[in-house]
């Protein structure tokens, strides 16, 4: 081995009887393995869906993913959309309460969401009084959900 004054090193090569030099192996690694086509990772989706029967039924509710916004839904609409997968951050908000969901889907992961405009227990106090009340808003993952909401049991077959 021979180190030079920029810090590189050179390794002497062996001789061996005569002329001969030992070289390194070759390695045959197929040609299927220089061919190899990659496949884009297959996107992932998101549902919302705004169909509680726990839903006031008016106002709307607004959605926006990674601060983009994604779809305005009414009452008995559904969304859906594919996205990348990796990470991701859902927003949902009804102009007065804002929910935010962090999630991360794996490629072909499809992510179901509903959305609920709810009345509380001083709603109807508050429209005697005010004109107008407040709808609180649910938002969460489809597996999160109440199991008496309509959605789960839509898509449990019942």
């Amino acid at each position: 081995m021979e180190i030079f004054p920029d810090g590189t090193i050179a390794w002497n090569r062996f001789e061996l009887r005569g002329d001969a030099v030992a070289e390194p192996p070759s390695i045959d690694i197929g040609s299927d393995v220089l061919n190899i086509e990659r496949k884009p990772a297959e996107p992932a989706r998101i549902t919302v869906t705004r169909r509680s029967d726990n839903d006031a039924g008016f106002r709307e509710i607004f959605v926006s993913l990674d601060g983009e916004p994604l779809t305005m839904l009414q009452y008995g609409d559904e969304f859906t959309c594919e996205v990348k997968a990796g990470p991701h951050r859902l927003k949902a908000h009804n102009t007065l309460f804002w929910k935010t969901r962090q999630i991360v889907l794996r490629p072909g992961e499809h992510a179901r969401f509903t959305a609920i405009n709810r009345k509380g227990p001083i709603s109807f106090g508050l429209l005697f009084m005010l004109g107008a009340f407040p709808l609180y808003l649910t938002f969460e993952r489809a597996s999160d959900v109440p199991a008496t909401d309509t959605l789960l049991r839509r898509h449990a077959g019942g």
